[in-house]
């Protein structure tokens, strides 16, 4: 016990470190980034084929410092990741080469998620949403309003997409068992589309459909890595 209160208040001190460091990264990251901010918003805008407006003198300024800010979590995604997985395995006794992979496919499923709204999910959105405009009613878009919504969008898409990583941590942990993902999938099945329902931008059935079609995906693909991994 008293080999481990040390080990333990060194892993402590070192993740306090990491956190410091990682949010001074943030910050340095959003300032630099912040000088980028016309072109990522040019290519947020690209779905959308409409004029953005302010409506307070502050709006444009606060709207590029909260895309500099995502664009700095977007960019530090595998740092951020790497720091919770080092948190969250030490009690369970995770080994670097298990952190190293789960880091690596924990980063990749949130990109593909944040890849997979912006080419499909995002377009169809915003077009469903803007079709309910006529002749009488013109779109005013609020620059800090769209930011808001496009980019939380996006980082939503790259966290539900780490649905299989936290299967597999639940397995490795004993938490749940396969099995228990295995009887339960019209649970998980009702679980996503209350998910899809919320999230999506949109409540028609197909844009439901894009975010609950690939939740249900990576569900029965997280069956297989576990199944994979002789983990029941």
């Amino acid at each position: 016990m008293s080999e481990a209160q040390p080990a333990l208040v060194v892993f402590l001190l070192s993740l306090r470190r990491s956190v410091k460091t990682l949010f001074f990264a943030i910050i340095i990251a959003t300032f630099a980034i912040f000088f980028l901010t016309p072109q990522l918003l040019a290519i947020l805008q690209d779905h959308l084929a409409e004029k953005l407006y302010f409506f307070t003198v502050s709006g444009p300024f606060l709207a590029h410092v909260k895309l500099a800010f995502f664009g700095a979590l977007y960019l530090l995604m595998p740092w951020i990741i790497g720091v919770v997985l080092k948190a969250a395995g030490r009690p369970f006794g995770q080994t670097r080469k298990s952190w190293l992979t789960f880091v690596f496919f924990t980063c990749l499923l949130f990109y593909a998620g944040t890849v997979f709204c912006y080419f499909v999910t995002l377009p169809f959105g915003i077009n469903f949403l803007l079709g309910f405009g006529s002749e009488e009613l013109k779109p005013v878009i609020s620059i800090g309003k769209f930011v808001t919504f496009v980019t939380v969008f996006i980082l939503a898409f790259g966290v539900i997409f780490e649905l299989p990583i936290l299967m597999v941590f639940a397995g490795r942990t004993k938490m749940l068992s396969r099995q228990f993902f295995a009887r339960n999938r019209k649970y998980a099945l009702l679980l996503i589309a209350i998910t899809a329902a919320l999230l999506t931008p949109t409540p028609d059935i197909f844009n439901m459909a894009l975010m609950g079609g690939p939740l249900y995906i990576l569900y029965e693909f997280g069956i297989v890595i576990l199944r994979l991994m002789r983990i029941e």
